[in-house]
């Protein structure tokens, strides 16, 4: 007979901390929200007192020593969550600055018991709890007064079974080592923040919640129009299961180039197209994703670019307005790989889309903040992991200097994490440039090894004859391609 006591988690209304908190939120929790100023603590706290409270579970908000409730709802209705109809109805604002200000813990507590008896919450937040600690400092009061209060309070919520939240600004961790709340909390949030160019990066901590396994580590979140969203590790949180897999080949949209890959692309593949500028690599994309709704299989496409793609590529633009391709197309300068993930998946189980393509690998590292750069190729293998367990097939873009003397598929040394790898290239034969193409890799499946001519006109992309016998220059070096059409080589030194 089992006689463990089974915990009821709440929503709490902000997207993503769920997955952070494993779950939701303890009830009757005793909980701290702790950071420095401006890192959106007040707004979490009031994001989740307007998800939960209810006429019969009420929220009961302390303000002390801070702006006054009516200030600090000015500026709190300015966000989507807020509900005017439930203040007074559901959610009640106290001030206890004229108990505070007297430095009187135990006259703070009584006034925190009378109003608790009285309304009977099932929420109580205490904003910011850290000019109470101040308050009973200034007061004299002890360090194991402090500690009693705590405990008092914790006691208190409890017994009246609240769910209970303490909003204090602390700077670091260090700040925080001497006040007895940190130990005797059930959940403790930390929020941070940093400025870095002209970036805000803000992430989050679950640095304890009792009885719950909870995501190790910092998780970014934004504050935007809606309140807070917070990006869970998409591989860690369980959220996206695979899309069923359709399994066999899948048509780029060039006949030529399909017969080159063997057949197609296989289904769930990650396929990388390296290229330098003008080669043809955002149309072999838009080519993808045409094909694929042709076969009634939708798409999502991130354009990270100065200038959106879709501007420029009719066909995109034509399957965008048509509502068959999904367009993320982010100017934040902010961006972190998680909140990508989350964008791109959002809009994967939206449209219940099979194809994903990112154009360009190079944008999109400008396009995440300075700190996510350093780790960029550990950006892209979260990426290319998170998108194969939604079952999609994956093509992206990588923008390449043609040199012959450094063949390289990727400036971020990622090659081996995708499954495919096509190559465009530029040649130089009797004073012109022509554009050719291989295909350099698909994972456990057979495929040509031949160096294609390929052009580009008003229907996109055709792929010609093989690079026969001929002398010319790649890259601006001398080569000979064999004439079996393989991978070229260099020239004999001296030959025309």
């Amino acid at each position: 007979m089992s006689t463990s006591v089974t915990i009821n988690r709440l929503a709490t209304g902000v997207p993503g901390l769920d997955a952070v908190l494993g779950g939701g939120l303890p009830e009757f929790s005793f909980n701290l929200i702790a950071g420095p100023p401006g890192s959106g603590k007040t707004t979490l706290a009031h994001q989740m007192m307007f998800a939960l409270a209810t006429p019969q579970r009420p929220a009961l908000y302390f303000t002390v020593l801070g702006e006054p409730p009516l200030k600090m709802l000015r500026y709190q209705q300015q966000f989507g969550f807020f509900d005017n109809e439930a203040i007074n109805r559901s959610v009640h604002f106290v001030n206890l600055g004229e108990e505070t200000r007297d430095g009187d813990l135990d006259k703070v507590l009584r006034r925190i018991v009378a109003e608790v008896q009285a309304r009977g919450p099932g929420l109580v937040f205490v904003d910011s709890f850290r000019s109470v600690v101040l308050a009973g400092a200034d007061g004299g009061h002890p360090h194991n007064e402090l500690q009693h209060f705590v405990q008092q309070l914790g006691m208190l919520m409890t017994s009246w079974q609240a769910t209970t939240f303490l909003i204090g600004e602390y700077c670091s961790e260090t700040d925080a080592n001497a006040n007895p709340v940190f130990t005797l909390a059930d959940g403790l949030i930390w929020l941070r923040q940093s400025v870095q160019r002209n970036s805000m990066v803000r992430k989050m901590e679950i640095m304890k919640m009792r009885g719950q396994p909870t995501l190790p580590g910092l998780h970014t979140f934004r504050i935007g129009a809606a309140g807070l969203e917070v990006f869970a590790p998409a591989g860690l949180t369980g959220a996206v299961a695979a899309a069923p897999s359709a399994g066999g080949r899948v048509l780029t949209g060039v006949p030529q180039l399909d017969e080159m890959l063997g057949g197609g692309v296989p289904a769930g593949y990650s396929v990388l197209v390296a290229g330098p500028s003008g080669s043809g690599k955002s149309i072999l994309a838009a080519s993808f994703l045409a094909e694929g709704v042709r076969r009634g299989e939708k798409g999502v496409v991130a354009v990270f670019e100065p200038q959106p793609r879709r501007l420029r590529n009719r066909l995109l633009a034509e399957l965008i307005d048509g509502g068959h391709v999904a367009l993320i197309d982010s100017r934040a300068p902010d961006l972190s790989i998680d909140e990508i993930v989350g964008l791109l998946l959002g809009e994967i189980r939206r449209l219940q889309a099979r194809r994903v393509v990112i154009d360009s690998l190079s944008g999109f590292e400008l396009a995440l903040a300075p700190t996510f750069r350093e780790d960029f190729r550990e950006s892209l293998a979260r990426l290319v992991t998170a998108l194969a367990g939604a079952g999609v097939t994956v093509l992206m873009t990588s923008e390449l200097e043609d040199r012959y003397n450094d063949l390289r598929f990727s400036p971020y040394g990622t090659a081996f994490l995708t499954d495919a790898i096509i190559v465009q290239r530029y040649v130089e034969v009797d004073s012109r440039l022509l554009r050719v193409m291989a295909v350099v890799k698909v994972r456990a499946s057979a495929h040509s090894n031949e160096l294609r001519l390929f052009s580009i006109d008003g229907s996109g992309i055709r792929v010609g004859e093989r690079l026969t016998d001929h002398v010319g220059l790649l890259g601006g070096r001398p080569v000979r391609v064999a004439a079996d059409g393989a991978l070229p080589v260099p020239a004999a030194e001296g030959s025309g």
